[in-house]
Order: structure tokens, then sequence, then C-alpha cells
């Protein structure tokens, strides 16, 4: 616990902190533990609302700062009016997050907090993060990544401090779904998320549905895959072609139909699993 004990005192060093809060376990932990040593009306947290964000986890995070009372700010947030982020570019996180970091800390300044925190821990120093170069330039300050705290002693910090979702897995930017220099629209990013979901319902938490044109392109944990075959399996057998039960009919189709009719025209299962910034 010395990381944490050193990252207390150093928040109350700060005496004021607003945070760029996304929902995640590590800026949830974050303004968890600055509620804890601060007093309440000293801390602030400041959440984009985004197309980039699925809508269930943003509901998530809106939900977690009214049940605990945290004081917060809305921000309306439209990265596809951003060029680099429009057409998908390979330093697309770069523009996306300088521009939302400067939108965050003037709304900060705006509120009287000088001082504006995000939740970058020390994993994310290890791995291609354009966004990381932005949040420097705004003057962000990071204080898990300041404190060599990793994902891992996050999670479990979070669990010793009651958060419930302490193990909830990593989501990121729906714009991570698509190839480089691919133009982001609404419709495809509501597409990937809706597709996500359809297969979250079959109790796969961490799924990416990453998308080639008209091909959706599955990737779970190898040892889901199995769970994904057997939706398709079982359900080719159970639905009733003569049905006249149109409901039924559209409940019991598998999983592959259901991200048809978003707009696929093929769906497949990567053989090779989930992989981290596969399309870096």
């Amino acid at each position: 616990m010395e990381k944490q004990n050193q990252l207390e005192e150093y928040l109350r060093t700060l005496g004021k902190v607003a945070i760029a809060y996304s929902g995640g376990i590590d800026s949830s932990y974050l303004l968890y533990l600055a509620n804890k040593v601060l007093p309440k009306q000293n801390v602030i947290a400041i959440i984009a609302n985004g197309i980039m964000v699925p809508r269930k986890d943003y509901k998530e995070a809106i939900d977690f700062l009214k049940e605990n009372n945290f004081q917060y700010i809305e921000v309306p947030y439209k990265p596809l009016e951003i060029t680099a982020f429009r057409e998908n570019h390979k330093d697309r996180c770069y523009h996306c997050k300088k521009a939302l970091m400067t939108t965050l800390k003037n709304v900060a300044k705006e509120n009287e907090y000088e001082n504006l925190l995000d939740g970058k821990n020390a994993d994310d120093l290890t791995v291609y993060r354009p966004g990381n170069k932005a949040t420097e330039e705004v003057g962000v300050l990071s204080p898990l990544a300041k404190f060599d705290i990793y994902k891992e002693e996050i999670r479990q910090y979070s669990k010793n401090l009651g958060i419930p979702f302490w193990n909830k897995p990593s989501n990121s930017c729906l714009a991570t779904r698509f190839p480089y220099n691919t133009t982001l629209t609404e419709e495809g990013l509501e597409k990937v998320e809706q597709s996500e979901e359809i297969i979250k319902k079959l109790g796969i938490e961490k799924v990416r549905v990453r998308v080639h044109k008209d091909i959706a392109r599955i990737e779970v944990n190898p040892k889901e895959s199995e769970t994904i075959l057997n939706n398709i399996k079982n359900e080719n057998r159970t639905t009733n072609a003569n049905d006249s039960n149109i409901n039924n009919k559209i409940e019991n189709k598998n999983i592959v139909e259901k991200i048809k009719n978003l707009g696929f025209s093929y769906v497949t299962l990567d053989l090779s699993g989930l992989k981290s910034g596969s399309f870096d």
C-alpha cells in the first residue's frame, strides 16, 4: 500500500482537483481516492459525452458518480468534427485527446479548479498511446503513472476500497475497431457498439468487433470462442422455421444473423483471439 499512501499524500498537497473521468477503473479509482482524502467540494469529475464512448459505459459512469454523490460536470464532445479523428489517421488519438483535454482543462479552470488529473497508469507508458503526448502538452497531471502504479495494482486497491467494478474489463474508444485511414461515421461507430452488446449478452465481457468494410471480425479470448460457436449451433437447431410468431423468430436468431441485420454482409470469428491494439 506504499504507493497508495504516496498517492494520497500527493492529492492532499494539490488540495483541489478536477479529474478527467472516463468511467474506467483507473479514473474511477483516482476519483474515489481523491474524494476520500479531500473535502468533497474540492474534487470534481469532468466527463465527456461523445460518440466514441459506448452508451452503456457512459450510463454506468454517470450512475457511479450519482451513487457516490460525487460532484461532476458533463461536457458535450464531438470528435467527428476533428479531421484526423474522422479520417482515422494513425495519430488520431493524439489530435482527439489534445482537443478533449484542452476542453476539459478550460472547463476545470472556469470552475476554479487549477489542477486537471487523468487516469493514465504505469502500463500506459509501455504501449503505443499517442494521446500521452497530448495530455502532457495540455498540462494534465497523471498521478497513477507518476507513482508507478500498474493496472493490476489499481484493481487490487479498488477492490480494497469497495469499488464494485474493480475487475471490469478495460474498454477503448470505438474508433479502434476500424483500420487506419478509414472514414469514421456515427452510424459505423453505433454498429460496432451494438454488435459488441449482442455478444456480451452471451456472458462474454471482453470483446472487440473489428470492421473491414462489410465484414465484422469478432475478437474474444480463445476459451470463449466455443460460447459463440455453441450459440450459432444451438440456435440453428432450435429455431423453428414454421414458427408463426415473428417476435420469436427474431429472438431466436443467432448472433451472426443479429449482427448481419445491423448492416454487415459477413461475420467472422478471429481464431487468434482478442488482441488489444490489433489495428496499431
